[in-house]
């Protein structure tokens, strides 16, 4: 037909471009849901481990909080806004029993990458991400 020649390209370039946005998007959306599970993952995992090796409970208690801060720090996550909460076994009132378990679990929400604030949703523009770490206490722990 006469009229067509050059349409195809045009065409193709306005296909490709409206596939590739939701493809960059995607992998945006995808590469900081990840970085922030890893970032909550080594958070808690580090927080368990500092806690458990500290002589006193509030020694413990503040190097887990460094150890959160910090790691969440370096994956570009706001400490304040997550959720921490640790627990005890067998005794919840002596974190550092001998062969006891500590538990660390942290949850925070990643927000969605380029996603307004003033969208005004009664749902947050975000994804939760949590993590669990369990370490014992050693059995050979000092002073108890």
């Amino acid at each position: 037909m006469a009229g067509d020649e050059g349409s195809a390209s045009i065409e193709f370039m306005t296909v490709g471009v409206l596939m590739l946005v939701p493809l960059v998007y995607l992998v945006l959306v995808m590469s900081s849901l990840q970085s922030a599970a890893l970032g909550v993952e080594g958070a808690a995992r580090q927080a368990s481990r500092v806690f458990v090796q500290a002589e006193t409970e509030a020694e413990a208690h503040a190097a887990a909080e460094r150890a959160i801060r910090v790691t969440l720090a370096d994956y570009g996550l706001d400490a304040a806004d997550a959720d921490v909460a640790i627990t005890c076994r067998p005794d919840p009132a002596d974190c550092l029993t001998r062969r006891g378990f500590v538990t660390v679990e942290i949850a925070t929400l990643v927000p969605l990458p380029f996603a307004p604030p003033a969208l005004a949703l009664d749902v947050p523009a975000g994804v939760p991400v949590q993590a669990i770490s369990t370490e014992q206490v050693s059995r050979f722990r000092a002073g108890r």
